[in-house]
């Protein structure tokens, strides 16, 4: 029995060291091009033998590429579209799962059947709605952080509302019918009973809203054409020149792009953890 043990353990240890080296090689790797002094990927190992800072300064100097505005830029758009998505979800997954009405069934195979089409199949046709709105509100159309917003935010309401659902489904019903016999309307029970106790699953719909806005480029280099309103994923593409690509500068800024996500995963992820193991219960 204890050979057995050992001989698990160890295939347990081996995958996990096979993991961790899958997952950390490309971090390794962009953070030894952005200490690469000759700024290229040429002969690049994954210890450098030579380190300097030159490709953070020659990012922070760099007048042509107004990165930190890229930076804010997705911070706003996916910090909006996380709490737009985080508030639709909430309230449309506690009317699909405590409230009794005709067609809830079929909103909810709706909901499901339009994820089954992502966002990239209907680029031309949010591409012309943008271009619609904008000549009503210029600041909900193309070429606008607003406009972008409304895309991601209505791209991911389908399943985080299928997800959300699922968790509101793990608690008593009772809950509810204690809140309104004491006198709580439907939506008191909603604010002051249910959301309190849903707190993991708003953290997951959040984090997830915010990691895949932050992170898009296809929507956004549709949507975004002046330098000055583009968001990190696109702007980083103008490292990357005919004739001359800064790899290290590219490496630099994408490091310094990644810790809004990291910061935010540090704060939720307890609450990420929960929230998904919980959410899956019930659908």
């Amino acid at each position: 029995m204890r050979s057995r043990r050992r001989v698990s353990l160890v295939v347990k240890l081996l995958i996990m060291v096979v993991a961790l080296i899958f997952a950390l090689f490309p971090v390794v790797y962009v953070i030894s091009a952005a200490v690469n002094p000759a700024n290229t990927l040429v002969g690049l190992g994954i210890i450098p033998t030579r380190m300097t800072l030159d490709n953070f300064v020659r990012l922070f100097n760099s007048p042509l590429h107004p990165w930190p505005q890229w930076i804010l830029n997705s911070v706003i758009v996916a910090g909006a579209t996380s709490v737009i998505v985080t508030s639709l979800t909430a309230l449309a997954a506690y009317a699909f799962s405590r409230l009794k009405f005709r067609g809830r069934r079929a909103g909810l195979l709706a909901l499901v059947t339009v994820q089954l089409f992502p966002n990239m199949l209907a680029i031309v046709a949010l591409f012309l709605l943008l271009q619609a709105i904008g000549s009503v509100v210029p600041a909900l159309g193309l070429n606008s952080l607003g406009g972008l917003i409304l895309i991601y935010s209505g791209g991911a309401l389908g399943f985080n509302t299928w997800l959300m659902k699922g968790y509101f489904d793990t608690l008593p019903f009772d809950l509810d019918e204690s809140a309104m016999v004491d006198g709580a309307s439907p939506f008191q029970a909603f604010r002051h009973v249910i959301l309190p106790l849903v707190r993991p699953i708003l953290a997951v719909i959040g984090i997830l809203a915010f990691i895949g806005a932050y992170s898009d480029f296809l929507l956004a280099r549709v949507v975004l054409s002046s330098t000055q309103n583009l968001t990190l994923a696109v702007g980083m593409t103008l490292f990357v020149r005919e004739y001359t690509v800064e790899w290290g500068t590219f490496a630099a800024a994408a490091l310094v792009g990644a810790l809004p996500i990291v910061v935010t995963f540090l704060i939720l992820q307890r609450q990420l953890v929960g929230g998904l193991a919980q959410g899956g219960v019930k659908g």
